[in-house]
């Protein structure tokens, strides 16, 4: 039996998903505001729809993802569609929400997982919490929501912009951020729509929270280029957003997508997500 999956704000890793999923048995229905992306909508195997814009047809749909990212106004997918979701909360056979590591906030370079406190510091993260609690809020929805680290993969990541120069290596002592590159994000959504279990958060992250600057030394290393200067955090011309996130200090758990979802990891640690993205020369 097909299953339909919509997926609102088909991006970066909406698309990775898609392309792993089974085109015999889903059809799958992507938006994008952006009218220039329906080629690339289409590309993931997906039929594209330029939303806001064209009212999306909830009929049929068993899954949903949501990938937009909340704004001060709150989730705009809510914004429109609440009521109709929630009329249809016992159609759906699960509810997909992306989500951010930046709910946790700041803990000095500490552990966090799935049991820790939401207590955002940045804005961004507020609009997060926010915007998980309108979804968990809403009566018998199946909502899973992914808490993703930093995402890289193809066309995403360091060597680009080792390319056109200009890249610094930020130095702050004791700073470590998470990643996780696209196709584990596709993993672990697919493992839990095999595996349905509403009202889940799950981490989504790999192995190694690591300095900034060890990513971006370790990729001018593997294509033989010149080691980016360090300059030290204080001294960096920073714009608000790149400062915000080095605010926010902290080490994510994964046990969960491991232990509930089996998944191990393509990608455990940056270094063989790095390889694994290297460009012939």
């Amino acid at each position: 039996m097909t299953q339909t999956l919509f997926s609102f704000g088909h991006g970066y890793s909406a698309r990775a998903t898609s392309k792993q999923l089974d085109p015999a048995s889903w059809r799958i229905i992507g938006t994008s505001r952006d009218p220039k992306q329906i080629d690339t909508i289409r590309a993931s195997g997906a039929e594209p729809i330029v939303w806001p814009g064209e009212r999306p047809d909830l009929e049929g749909v068993t899954h949903v993802l949501i990938s937009t990212a909340p704004t001060a106004d709150g989730d705009p997918v809510l914004a429109e569609l609440r009521d109709e979701i929630a009329a249809r909360a016992g159609q759906f056979k699960w509810v997909g929400y992306l989500s951010t590591t930046a709910v946790y906030g700041d803990h000095d370079g500490g552990w966090v997982d799935e049991t820790t406190a939401p207590e955002p510091t940045a804005e961004r993260g507020r609009w997060r919490v926010r915007a998980e609690t309108q979804w968990a809020d809403i009566p018998d929805l199946p909502l899973h929501t992914f808490r993703l680290a930093g995402i890289y993969g193809p066309g995403r990541g360091p060597f680009s912009k080792l390319k056109r120069g200009g890249l610094r290596r930020i130095i702050k002592p004791g700073q470590v951020f998470s990643r996780i590159h696209v196709d584990d994000v596709a993993q672990v959504l697919i493992a839990s729509m095999a595996k349905p279990n509403p009202g889940a958060i799950y981490n989504v992250c790999d192995e190694e929270p690591v300095p900034p600057q060890d990513v971006i030394g370790y990729a001018a290393e593997l294509q033989g280029l010149p080691l980016p200067p360090a300059v030290p955090f204080d001294e960096a011309d920073l714009t608000p957003m790149a400062r915000s996130f080095y605010n926010e200090n902290k080490r994510v758990r994964n046990d969960r997508i491991k232990e509930e979802l089996g998944i191990s990891l393509l990608y455990p640690n940056y270094r063989v997500g790095l390889e694994a993205l290297m460009e012939p020369s």
